[in-house]
């Protein structure tokens, strides 16, 4: 029987420096599954999914060379909360299949790390063993987003982050946090949390 990794998850709000957090990790070796772009991969190249979104949302979801029209799609759901939770429900299964696919061909990692901004959301967290979820300040957060996204204006993005759930309520599922306020080195922290890692997933 193969043996499955510990399997540890990373979540937090828009511009917490959860992509920084994972290179980190990466660097050390620990195989990481980015949900996210998973999830745009397989709205593109999942047959039954591509339909399903189609049937839902219209086909000018997608471009005519078979690419995600995220603009339309974003349009269509930011504001609508049914909207939002009907395409949640078609995506988070395929992801949730994809990741168990993923897993088993790093079945030979002492762990493996998850990162998505709905785990929480999703009930994805249920499935890990240990969830680490990153923090900022809102002010820092925007200030990120808004040099990493200049096509985003500040109110589009506080419009993302007040839509997200809060710190505390991150905090009320989290089993470890790291606050990236920039006060703090934060490599010494993620090699703290990858030694902690490894001794629990070798017991």
């Amino acid at each position: 029987m193969t043996k499955s990794p510990f399997l540890v998850g990373i979540t937090g709000g828009i511009g917490s420096g959860k992509s920084l957090v994972c290179k980190a990790f990466s660097h050390l070796g620990v195989p990481i599954y980015e949900a996210d772009t998973r999830a745009r991969k397989l709205m593109e190249e999942n047959l039954e999914l591509v339909k399903s979104i189609k049937n839902s949302f219209g086909e000018e979801c997608y471009l005519s060379d078979g690419k995600l029209n995220r603009e339309f799609l974003a349009n269509k759901v930011f504001n609508d909360e049914s909207a939002l939770q009907q395409l949640n429900e078609l995506v988070h299964p395929k992801v949730g299949a994809d990741f168990k696919q993923w897993t088993a061909l790093h079945s030979d990692a002492e762990y493996v790390i998850k990162e998505a901004a709905l785990i929480i959301e999703s009930g994805a967290y249920k499935s890990m063993d240990k969830l680490l979820v990153i923090k900022a300040s809102k002010k820092i957060r925007i200030e990120r987003v808004l040099l990493r996204d200049p096509f985003r204006s500040k109110s589009e993005i506080e419009a993302i982050v007040d839509k997200q759930l809060s710190d505390t309520e991150f905090g009320q599922y989290a089993d470890y946090s790291i606050n990236n306020n920039e006060e703090q080195l934060l490599l010494p922290r993620i090699i703290k949390l990858h030694d902690t890692f490894l001794q629990l997933a070798s017991q």
